[in-house]
């Protein structure tokens, strides 16, 4: 009798790397649908531009590194990271933000490494983080949502504003009413300058509500794209659980304890990149923790790590730098919670 030896992991599915890829991409359309319903089609171009940039840098990484161009391009690793990148950028920011974004991505973050499922940090957070401290004023201005624009740009007016000199600097100015700050930064310096968290969410940008204006249905399409991530079991439930919980917690205890100072839990689970985090970002295998209860402390890391930086940080999201920084700590959690070998009754 023939027998066939396997290393582990031993799954009883096989499921491709490109498959899994295709569910995150497509669980994550809903969420892009959104943004550019509220923000324009400048979310579009910029997922387009940064797909192109990040397969031709890939390539150009894998030719000169002599490896196979065609079946490490197929796996669609780079045309997830590159989406990540462009729905996280501004969508109206100049188009040599993300092309400088998506290329450190792929060369310096995932090829210097050795390629997919070598790399130590994630690469969209990492480029997004990259951006950000060198781009400080472009990252954090927002164009206005379609609900409070005066007029309605089309596909050629982003165009223009994406890759004209004139444009560009008309976004950086927020003349016309192009751009404007996002709601977790108009609530940072709100509070910096002495007003209450009520008194600042009275502004037009909140929506006369709790959240920013289109950002909670930003944020709904996301959960529901992450749902659809659990149900077809492409990720697991941990980290997100832990993230989403431990940043509800801060939030409610901030809340309680000073409600005029701190944002509702509502305000910090839907604003920003809080879901899209959640479900999308901190799940890659590759920068997270292992072990289930790994996964939970990693995820829920990210939750503190996330509220922290918004309510004491100099930055508005705290998302990239807290996801780096559970990512350092990934290796160290892995090595102190280990799962239980099967046949034994206590952890290793």
């Amino acid at each position: 009798m023939a027998f066939k030896i396997a290393s582990s992991p031993h799954v009883r599915k096989d499921s491709q790397t490109s498959a899994v890829m295709q569910r995150v991409i497509l669980a994550a359309l809903p969420g892009l649908a959104v943004q550019c319903y509220f923000f324009g089609w400048g979310t579009f171009i910029q997922v387009c531009l940064a797909i192109a940039t990040a397969l031709a840098a890939e390539a150009l990484v894998l030719k000169l590194r002599n490896r196979p161009i065609s079946p490490t391009l197929m796996d669609q690793s780079a045309v997830l990271t590159a989406l990540l990148i462009g729905v996280a950028i501004p969508p109206l920011a100049p188009w040599y933000l993300v092309v400088i974004g998506t290329v450190f991505a792929i060369v310096m973050v995932k090829q210097l490494y050795g390629g997919l499922g070598q790399n130590l940090f994630n690469p969209a957070m990492a480029a997004y983080v990259l951006l950000l401290v060198s781009f400080p004023v472009l990252m954090t201005t927002w164009a206005v949502p379609s609900t409070l624009a005066q007029s309605s740009a089309g596909i050629l007016d982003a165009i223009e504003v994406i890759f004209s000199a004139q444009g560009a600097a008309d976004f950086a100015l927020g003349i016309d009413g192009v751009s404007m700050a996002t709601p977790l930064d108009t609530l940072k310096t709100d509070l910096s300058m002495g007003l209450t968290a009520d008194e600042s969410l009275k502004k037009a940008i909140f929506g006369g509500g709790s959240t920013g204006e289109g950002w909670f249905w930003v944020n709904l399409a996301y959960l529901c794209g992450g749902l659809f991530l659990l149900v077809t079991k492409t990720i697991r439930w941990h980290i997100s659980a832990g993230l989403i919980g431990a940043l509800f917690v801060c939030s409610l205890f901030g809340f309680g304890a000073s409600p005029d100072t701190h944002a509702s839990p509502l305000f910090n689970l839907f604003s920003g990149a809080t879901m899209l985090a959640a479900f999308f970002i901190a799940t890659d295998p590759v920068t997270a923790a292992t072990s289930p209860r790994g996964r939970l402390l990693f995820g829920a890391m990210i939750g503190v790590l996330i509220y922290l930086i918004r309510t004491f940080g100099g930055y508005p999201d705290g998302v990239a730098f807290a996801v780096l920084l559970a990512n350092l700590c990934a290796p160290l959690i892995d090595y102190y919670i280990k799962p239980r070998a099967y046949g034994h009754r206590g952890s290793l």
